[in-house]
């Protein structure tokens, strides 16, 4: 015959399962990505001792400012992500917790990854090229244009690119640098008609950008929200959705007219 459990005792029992469970989930890894803040670079300048814009067949400014693309840093692939990083990590500002296939393609190797990264930028390079020659109406069969970041993969620094080959062939156009002389940060994919995209992680990007002297930021019109959600202190924010609004929005704040903002 069996005794009969007191209540304490059933609720001991049935609190074990659930205790297994959190466990279990305390050490078990996550289908998650650990970002943070990463390094910067400035396109107008020389990366690893070579140019990073490098224009042949036209004549080349010489500029002041800075144009820096930003980076975010995710934890690798194969790194394993459990309970207390996540809980740890989402309570931190410079820290975002990311799903990981929005961050590295499900099924993928690490050489894979590292392989369609690399593709990505050189696509985002070519097409960079070809918005800046457009917006200034210039002919790609005359103009050799060659751009050189290393150790960078993704299509994030497009719109900086385009931003760098304007600034070096024509500046805001009157004798002056795009920049104003400016420390400038932004980020946005771009397209061959110049159209800016949206690429993830701005919130860690304006506090890279901040960190290394950028007053402003250009952040697509669609991510204005999460920039806006940590912004630093001191940082401007500039809303863009083409690379018109962004030369536009650069020759204002040199001249001191209206500028957008999120």
């Amino acid at each position: 015959m069996l005794s009969r459990l007191t209540r304490p005792r059933v609720l001991a029992l049935c609190a074990l399962p659930i205790l297994a469970l959190f466990a279990v989930a305390a050490f078990a890894p996550l289908p998650f990505t650990i970002a943070h803040p990463g390094s910067t670079a400035d396109v107008l300048g020389v990366d690893k001792g070579r140019p990073v814009i490098t224009i042949s067949g036209a004549p080349v400014r010489r500029t002041t400012g800075q144009l820096r693309m930003v980076t975010i840093v995710a934890t690798a692939p194969r790194s394993d992500i459990g309970y207390r990083d996540v809980v740890r990590a989402w309570f931190r500002t410079d820290q975002a917790v990311l799903p990981h296939d929005s961050v590295y393609p499900a099924g993928k190797s690490d050489g894979e990854i590292e392989k369609r990264n690399l593709g990505q930028m050189r696509q985002s390079q070519d097409d960079a090229v070809a918005a800046a020659l457009d917006h200034l109406g210039r002919s790609g069969d005359d103009i050799d244009v060659r751009l050189h970041l290393a150790d960078i993969g993704g299509p994030s620094a497009g719109l900086l690119f385009s931003l760098g080959v304007i600034d070096k062939l024509a500046g805001d156009g009157e004798g002056g640098d795009l920049t104003g002389g400016r420390i400038v940060a932004g980020t946005g994919t771009i397209s061959p008609d110049g159209k800016v995209g949206a690429v993830g992680g701005v919130s860690l990007k304006t506090q890279a950008a901040a960190r290394d002297g950028a007053t402003v930021f250009l952040v697509p019109r669609a991510e204005c929200e999460d920039a806006e959600a940590t912004r630093p202190e001191k940082l401007r924010l500039v809303p863009v959705t083409t690379l018109k609004d962004a030369v536009a929005s650069l020759e204002a704040l040199a001249d001191g007219g209206r500028v957008p903002s999120c």
